[in-house]
């Protein structure tokens, strides 16, 4: 079943308010296709090394970027990458700028790239990455994005790290969020009007948006839906209101998959997604999150917040390709239901 989601909104995810090289998907699972799970290590940054550079005689006046095209066999923005990381020097020093005036009798080193290892994301793991969007896998306890007075690590600025590597010019956006103690699938852009697109269009991009909850007590119904009108107060916390003038309208749908006295495991899609809403709806139906003490948690709950972001599946902004990512069901959700099977 299809899931529609309204743009520009602080939702679950919690959207963000909005106000290069050729392509080739660099997957950290699959080079392409449909269905991307289980994350890889992640790759190598690219360093340099200033061991045996390659070295040429000036023999005419001109600028230096003009130059390096005559005599590299590299694209204009590959030449601009080495100059802005310090690769190039002329007469033993650095020189960042392309109208650098070169002279007759000058010498010009190319210093070599070499690998690196990458220092390693914390948290966080890529599923996929190609020019235009990266897919990760986040961890509960990670901030997906922090004020600027916060110096937290967070996914957004070990990925701003990650982009830079390349070159120090690229950047990443936020397309949405997680809560900081829900852990799963989530989705960045690498371009601006890439993160414009998929915002402006989200409603009909996003194919699927699934979550696995681990909720207090034994829910009845095999599944059911729960709408009401959400609204924040001062202190930042959601209310759940039955009246439409009384905040944005939320539409989530469950299906039990588990259930015993104290626990039930939840399958649940997202048709609107405001903030919070997931939690503030499971606290509505009498069953908080396990974890979950801002919206009405008692229990001791699996050390973290029963909430699992398992599926987001979309189509891609630039290629128009239906892809869709898969993050497992972290297996304390499912402690609570084997405690009484045979080992």
């Amino acid at each position: 079943m299809r899931k529609k989601q309204a743009p520009h909104l602080s939702t679950e995810d919690g959207y963000s308010t909005r106000p290069q090289a050729p392509s080739h998907a660099k997957s950290h699972k699959k080079s392409k296709g449909s269905t991307y799970s289980a994350p890889r290590p992640n790759s190598k940054r690219t360093g340099f090394s200033a061991d045996s550079p390659k070295s040429y005689v000036v023999e005419e006046s001109g600028e230096l970027l003009a130059y390096l095209l005559t005599h590299l066999s590299k694209s204009r923005n590959a030449i601009k990458s080495m100059l802005a990381r310090g690769q190039i020097l002329v007469n033993g020093k650095a020189v960042t700028a392309y109208n650098y005036a070169l002279k007759p009798g000058m010498t010009i080193s190319i210093i070599s790239e070499k690998k690196e290892e990458a220092p390693p994301l914390l948290g966080l793991a890529i599923l996929y990455e190609d020019e235009d969007i990266i897919v990760v896998h986040k961890d509960s306890g990670l901030l997906s994005v922090a004020s600027d007075k916060e110096q937290e690590v967070t996914a957004y600025r070990q990925l701003m790290t990650h982009v830079r590597v390349e070159h120090p010019s690229n950047r990443i956006f936020i397309v949405h969020r997680l809560d900081r103690d829900t852990s799963g699938v989530m989705l960045f852009a690498k371009r601006e009007e890439i993160q414009k697109a998929l915002q402006d269009t989200w409603r009909d991009t996003v194919e699927e948006r699934t979550y696995i909850a681990l909720v207090e007590g034994k829910v009845k119904q095999s599944q059911g839906t729960i709408t009401s009108y959400l609204k924040e107060s001062k202190t930042l916390k959601m209310y759940s209101s039955p009246y439409p003038n009384n905040g944005q309208k939320a539409i989530t749908h469950f299906k039990t998959l588990e259930a015993e006295s104290e626990y039930s495991l939840l399958e649940v899609q997202l048709e609107t997604g405001r903030k919070n809403q997931i939690r503030v709806h499971m606290e509505e139906m009498g069953h908080p999150v396990a974890g979950d003490k801002k919206y009405g948690a008692r229990s001791r709950g699996i050390g973290r917040l029963g909430l699992h972001a398992k599926v987001l599946a979309f189509t891609h902004p630039r290629t128009g390709e239906l892809m869709r990512f898969e993050s497992p069901v972290p297996k304390g959700f499912l402690r609570p239901f084997q405690k009484n099977q045979p080992k």
